[in-house]
């Protein structure tokens, strides 16, 4: 986007199994809409939105609206294009890892995409929002939420099931993320963006959508 009117600049990267719905439940997050269209990424594509974050300045009193510029990385799910997406790992923020509640498959790869980001994000322990996609699909589920949520907790990460089709879920699963974010930058200055306020960092965590439009990076 051209402007620049914003407090911080957020990358979160989507990531699973190739076909998944990675892409669509960007596009029910950033535009409100279901994109029946299915067009399978190829390495790397990107969406972006504007959201504000309601926080406390550094006196830990005064309260404001921080503008968050979110940038919402689209992976490719495919082995051929593994070496490509791995390389935008350290460089995002924070994790939506899918998988399909439909697919047991795509579950059970979780673990690996998990090791991938282990190996390649920006520290050990990153910040990941378990994601489960097509929950609208209950008569066709393979993947029980027992499960699921056995495994977040095994990781100690937040887990949701989503649907891009219905939207349940999908705006509380970013905001999670962002969530997680900016209560890292606050626990390390060092590697907090800069703002426009004289430096204030982030003390509280309420977050609401900016009217703001959004934009594809395709």
């Amino acid at each position: 986007m051209a402007d620049q009117d914003y407090d911080y600049l957020i990358k979160l990267l989507a990531l699973g199994d190739s076909g998944v719905g990675k892409t669509t439940f960007l596009h029910r997050y950033t535009d409100n809409q279901f994109n029946r269209k299915f067009t399978t990424t190829v390495g790397i594509d990107f969406r972006e939105k504007r959201v504000i974050y309601r926080g406390k300045g550094v006196d830990g009193k005064t309260e404001r609206n921080f503008k968050v510029h979110l940038q919402l990385w689209d992976t490719a799910g495919q082995e051929r294009f593994r070496s490509l997406t791995t390389a935008f790992f350290r460089d995002a923020m924070g994790f939506l890892l899918m998988f399909d509640l439909t697919n047991q498959q795509s579950f059970l790869n979780v673990r690996n995409w998990m090791s991938q980001l282990q190996a390649n994000a920006y520290c050990d322990s990153p910040d990941i929002v378990l994601v489960g996609t097509k929950a609208d699909l209950q008569d066709v589920r393979d993947v029980n939420a027992r499960q699921a949520r056995d495994l977040a907790d095994r990781y100690g990460i937040p887990y949701f099931e989503t649907s891009a089709v219905t939207g349940v879920d999908v705006n509380q699963a970013v905001i999670a993320l962002l969530e997680l974010v900016m209560k890292r930058m606050e626990q390390s200055p060092q590697g907090a963006p800069s703002t426009e306020d004289n430096g204030s960092s982030v003390t509280s965590h309420k977050v609401q959508e900016a009217p703001v439009r959004s934009m594809c990076g395709c």
